[in-house]
C-alpha cells in the first residue's frame, strides 16, 4: 500500500510517499480502506521529534481517518461496508489501509462526505471537550477563539452555537482569514492587531466568558485581560511556538481561570469518553445543527505540503489528505 512515511526527523519536508506492506490485523481490530486522512498540528511536531509521544522511526504520519470498513470483529458495532471515521492516534493514518481498535471507530452520518469526515474527530472532539468538559460553557455565553481560520478555530466557529454559545468572536491575522471565519459562522471578526481593544468595544467593556487559545505566544496576557468576571481561558496549544506564562495575581484580581485542555490525554485516561463525545456530536452533524467541515484537500503525493501548511500557518480550515 502507499503511505506517507517519516524516516528522519527533519520536519514536514522529510515526509516521503512509499510502498509498504499493509498492516496486519489484530484481535478486536477494524480493517479500514482509507479514503482520507486528517492533518493536525501534532503531525508537524512529530515530523521533528518534538511531540511528547515519539513513535519509532520510520512511521506513517497522521492520526485520523475516514473510509470504508473492509473487515470487523463479529461483535463490533460496525461491519464491512460501513462508512466510518476513526482515530489511529499517533501515526498510521496517511496510508491506504488502517487497522484500528473497535472503540476508536465510529459510523459517519450519511450527510457527511468521507473527505469532510476525515476532518472531524481531532478538531471537533477537541472543541467539544474544551467547551463542554473544561470550559463549562453555559447557555448564551460569549466565546472568543484565536487562530480562528485554522482547524481548531473553524471547528469552534462551526460548533459553539450548537453547544450553547450566544456569540462567537473570531480573532484572525488577515482580511482573507476573516472571510474564512465569517464563512464558518463567526458572529464577529477582529484582526489580531489591536484585537483586545476591539473585543472590549464589541462587548461594551464586559469582556468574554471563554477564550479558546490554540496559538499561545505574545497574545496570552491580553487573553487574560479580555475575560469577563468568572471567565475561563482554555489553553489548547502553542502554534505560535512560544509557551507563555501567566501572573497569577491577574487571576485573583478578576476571578478568572486559566485551564489546560489536553483532549488526547483525557481520552487516553478516561475509557469510554470518545463514545460519550460522539454520541453528542454525531446527531448534531446528522441534523445539520453542526455543519460538516469544508476541508482543504491535498492528494497523498502532496502530504508533505499539506503538513507544512500547518507549520507555516498558511492553512485555512481543516487540512485533509485524500488517498482514494
Amino acid at each position: 500500500m502507499r503511505a506517507a512515511q517519516v524516516s528522519k526527523l527533519e520536519g514536514p519536508e522529510s515526509v516521503e510517499i512509499v510502498d509498504i506492506p499493509e498492516p496486519e490485523g489484530y484481535p478486536g481490530g477494524v480493517v479500514i480502506d482509507v479514503h482520507a486522512a486528517g492533518v493536525a498540528f501534532p503531525d508537524v511536531l512529530m515530523t521533528r521529534g518534538l511531540y511528547q509521544m515519539k513513535p519509532e522511526l520510520p512511521f506513517v504520519v497522521g492520526g485520523e481517518v475516514a473510509g470504508i470498513v473492509r473487515e470487523a470483529p463479529a461483535d463490533a458495532h460496525v461491519k464491512a461496508g460501513d462508512r466510518v471515521v476513526a482515530l489511529t492516534l499517533l501515526g498510521n493514518a496517511m496510508a491506504e489501509v488502517a487497522v484500528v481498535p473497535t472503540q476508536m471507530v465510529f459510523k459517519l452520518p450519511d450527510n457527511v462526505s468521507l473527505e469532510a469526515g476525515a476532518g472531524i474527530l481531532f478538531n471537533d472532539l477537541t472543541v467539544q471537550f474544551c467547551l463542554r468538559k473544561r470550559g463549562r460553557l453555559a447557555e448564551g455565553e460569549t466565546v472568543l477563539v484565536h487562530g480562528a481560520a485554522g482547524g481548531i478555530g473553524t471547528s469552534t466557529l462551526r460548533m459553539a452555537a450548537a453547544l450553547g454559545a450566544g456569540r462567537v468572536i473570531a480573532v484572525v491575522s488577515t482580511e482573507a482569514k476573516a472571510e474564512v471565519a465569517r464563512a464558518n459562522g463567526a458572529t464577529d471578526v477582529v484582526l489580531a492587531d489591536g484585537w483586545l481593544a476591539a473585543v472590549k468595544e464589541l462587548t461594551g467593556g464586559r469582556g468574554v466568558d471563554i477564550v479558546l487559545d490554540p496559538v499561545g505566544g505574545d497574545r496570552f496576557t491580553d487573553s487574560v485581560r479580555s475575560l469577563a468576571s468568572a471567565g475561563r481561558l482554555l489553553v489548547v496549544g502553542f502554534t505560535a511556538g512560544e509557551i507563555p506564562t501567566v501572573k497569577v495575581n491577574r487571576l485573583l484580581l478578576k476571578n478568572v481561570e486559566v485551564i489546560g485542555a489536553a483532549w488526547g490525554e483525557w481520552v487516553m485516561t478516561h475509557p469510554g469518553y470518545l463514545t460519550e463525545q460522539w454520541d453528542e456530536v454525531a446527531p448534531l452533524l446528522a441534523a445539520g445543527k453542526i455543519e460538516a467541515p469544508k476541508p482543504v484537500l491535498y492528494p497523498l503525493d502532496r502530504a508533505a505540503e499539506a503538513i507544512a501548511s500547518l507549520d507555516n500557518r498558511t492553512a485555512t480550515g481543516k487540512v485533509v489528505v485524500t488517498l482514494r
